[in-house]
């Protein structure tokens, strides 16, 4: 590929993104981006789920409108054609009842163009993505890598100068990944894709290294980015190399930073009191990865990226794990690392019940809305509550989606650690099985 990239092809501008309308409480998504795609590069948007990076991805493809902020494509001659901007998603999306080459002939059927040249360009699209010889079958027929070959030509057929793609590999297996990836990359070094430049959606701290030019750190609630990495890293990349692994792990030590929390949301879990949003992590979760850092192998301490891979986890399955037990002060996270604390080593040393009493310690201390729901029954003569009266309380705070995923998180801990008991059927709260 040459190697300039002073042409702009998108300019994002302040895009802020705000659902729901009204007296209720607002979920922003997005807020404040900015963002400037050049030719010739791959920028890879990485944060992990719910930090709005489809959400842009979608406003940048037409198929949102930003509640405030602009996206523009800059006057660029090489731009004018039949289409600038196609899109692969994570989830193939495509007909069932159409074989691959009407699945990516559908986009210039869309453009009005002629069926002979229709045909000319799907069979020269299939072909270049390695699917020659399957121009017949159905998707049924294909593989998930296959599947996603065939969204892959659906999105070159139309001589896109932008290819967006959501997660793209997110959907298959790791073998399969891996090699689509390999051959994508080649496609674009050698030069032979109709584009002109690649932003991709991803969690995978490693595929974006492997992958990138640049890299977008999003933080979360709202999502906002949080870091700009340039990767200088010739292509082909290897995993291996100390350079490699170094920029992996400083992308998990900016992602495990702190920030202050705020009333409106920033930082590991937004809000303060009742209004921090909690992740529906589960307490055996919980206790496999405190028994997994107080193994032999770590010895109370590990770094985030080996101990990804040692449990064959993505950074977005195992961050809320980490965090969770880092509010619960359970571990600390710093610079990439995660290190038990002197309680934690005591819970993984305890036995069933004592495991229990310790957590219902730490859930009351350091979760305030366990804390909340403690009290108002340990108040009321009942010892009962409805659960509608803590979710009420949390969408003055939060979204109605996290407000339900706040109290759902807090009502299993709970449970576990029997500080409450909650009755699914009449959606009660009681002291029942009080500690």
């Amino acid at each position: 590929m040459v190697t300039t990239i002073d042409q702009p092809l998108v300019e994002v501008r302040g895009v802020r993104q705000v659902y729901g309308k009204g007296q209720g409480a607002k979920l922003v998504v997005l807020d404040n981006v900015d963002l400037t795609l050049r030719e010739n590069e791959i920028v890879g948007l990485l944060g992990r789920s719910g930090s709005g990076k489809s959400t842009l991805l979608r406003s940048i493809a037409g198929l949102i409108r930003p509640t405030e902020g602009t996206v523009s494509f800059p006057a660029n001659p090489d731009l004018e054609g039949e289409t600038s901007v196609a899109m692969v998603f994570q989830s193939f999306a495509l007909f069932p009842w159409l074989t691959v080459q009407q699945n990516v002939e559908l986009g210039l059927e869309a453009l009005r163009v002629a069926p002979a040249e229709r045909k000319r360009r799907a069979l020269a699209a299939i072909d270049l993505i390695g699917l020659d010889g399957f121009e017949n079958a159905y998707p049924k027929e294909l593989s998930g890598g296959m599947r996603q070959r065939v969204g892959l030509a659906r999105a070159l057929v139309v001589n896109p100068a932008i290819l967006l793609m959501d997660e793209p590999f997110s959907a298959l297996d790791v073998l399969t990944a891996e090699t689509l990836r390999t051959d994508l990359l080649d496609l674009w070094c050698e030069g032979r894709m109709p584009i002109k430049s690649i932003l991709m959606v991803t969690h995978n701290i490693e595929e974006a290294v492997l992958m990138c030019d640049r890299i977008l750190v999003f933080s979360s609630n709202p999502g906002r980015v949080a870091a700009e990495m340039k990767v200088d890293l010739p292509q082909p990349r290897n995993r291996q190399d100390p350079a490699f692994r170094a920029l992996v792990e400083d992308i998990y030590a900016r992602m495990t930073v702190r920030a202050a929390p705020s009333p409106v949301g920033d930082g590991l879990f937004p809000g303060t009191g009742v209004a921090m949003v909690l992740p529906e992590v589960s307490t055996n979760s919980l206790a496999g990865l405190m028994e997994e850092i107080a193994s032999s192998q770590f010895k109370g301490k590990a770094d985030l990226p080996e101990l990804a891979s040692e449990l064959m986890m993505e950074a977005d399955e195992l961050f809320p794990v980490a965090e969770t037990l880092q509010l619960l002060r359970f571990a600390e996270l710093e610079g990439g690392d995660i290190r038990l604390t002197p309680a934690a080593r005591r819970y993984v040393a305890a036995d069933v019940d004592a495991r229990k009493q310790l957590f219902a310690r730490h859930l009351l201390s350091y979760v305030p809305l366990a804390r909340r729901i403690r009290q108002v029954l340990d108040d009321r003569p009942s010892k009962d509550a409805p659960g509608r009266r803590f979710r009420d309380e949390l969408t003055d705070h939060m979204s109605e989606d996290y407000a339900e995923q706040t109290l759902k998180a807090v009502t299993n801990w709970g449970r576990y650690a029997e500080v409450f008991a909650y009755h699914e059927a009449s959606d009660t709260f009681s002291l029942e099985n009080p500690v």
